[in-house]
């Protein structure tokens, strides 16, 4: 076996695995605060691509400098939490907090369609491509193997800085224990003088627009296509799952071993590149049914 292509299996795993954490953490962190399992989600990661991307190829035909791209990416991921993530949490989502699983899964599952049918309207069903970030930082050699900067080093360093940012947010910000309040007991922090809707939008806000800065991130280096949004949610709650759903630092952690799994498959194995994170999950759910991070208790932040 090359040792090449165990560098390379190594590197791009790790970029995926911090792509995917974005999205997943995302997802985990509405679930351990609102308790829903938010099937639109993925669509979120699909709008932050796509509008990324516009925003993207816009700077370059207009002649602008291309290191304006990076704050694009951000700004379109804030954007698009903000007013998409926003506009669902107020006008539906907030009128099924308390129902029953299966009625908040029907209603996620349709505003998830009808997003999806939203981007072909608006982004057509053209391939959107719009690489000038990853090719403006260039390549760095690794043992003998060019790889991008962009993968290596800033992919990483975003969910690094994510995962670091939460936590600091959670535990030493007053909104932060407001949320970790909300989630606990509603009840009591709402008679403590919490506003538990004020709670649950903007960790609504701060999840769709995780799962947008992923897409926006994946933006520059794949080709973006009708549907994008449908596989990257399978393989974050993949992810979630694997943690334990509600679990952020778990998250990590599962999104590396799943990064890992799957880009092993792909040079070494690919009649099973579809298989492998599922397969991790399954057999992580088989021996801690709760997932790897997980009490009998999983909503905690």
């Amino acid at each position: 076996m090359p040792p090449e292509m165990l560098l390379l299996a190594a590197l791009d795993g790790l970029a995926y695995g911090s792509l995917i954490f974005l999205v997943a953490v995302g997802l985990s962190l509405i679930f351990g605060v609102l308790g829903i399992v938010n099937v639109a989600h993925g669509s979120f990661y699909a709008i932050g691509a796509y509008v990324a991307a516009a925003g993207v190829l816009a700077i370059g035909a207009a002649g602008l400098p291309t290191w304006l791209a990076f704050p694009t990416l951000l700004i379109a991921a804030a954007l698009v939490g903000i007013l998409v993530g926003g506009l669902v949490e107020i006008a539906l989502l907030r009128r099924v907090y308390g129902k029953e699983e299966v009625l908040q899964l029907i209603v996620t599952f349709a505003v998830f369609m009808i997003l999806e049918d939203a981007q072909k309207v608006v982004f057509g069903v053209q391939p959107y491509f719009a690489n000038a970030p990853m090719n403006w930082l260039g390549t760095v050699e690794v043992f003998g193997i060019f790889y991008t900067i962009y993968q290596l080093v800033l992919m990483p360093l975003v969910a690094l800085a994510v995962l670091l940012g939460l936590r600091f947010f959670l535990r030493r910000t007053s909104f932060g224990r407001a949320i970790v309040a909300v989630t606990q007991d509603r009840e009591a922090a709402t008679a403590m003088g919490i506003d538990a809707a004020r709670v649950y939008l903007i960790t609504f806000i701060i999840g769709a627009s995780l799962a947008a800065l992923g897409g926006a991130l994946a933006s520059a280096t794949t080709s973006l296509t009708p549907g994008i949004g449908a596989g990257t949610l399978v393989l974050s709650f993949a992810v979630a799952a694997t943690a334990g759903l509600g679990r952020i630092e778990g998250a990590a952690v599962a999104a590396l071993l799943i990064g890992l799994g799957r880009s092993a498959a792909v040079y070494f194995a690919p009649e099973f590149d579809v298989l492998i994170p599922y397969l991790i999950m399954m057999l992580v759910l088989l021996v801690r049914p709760q997932g790897l991070f997980s009490t009998v208790q999983t909503r905690k932040v």
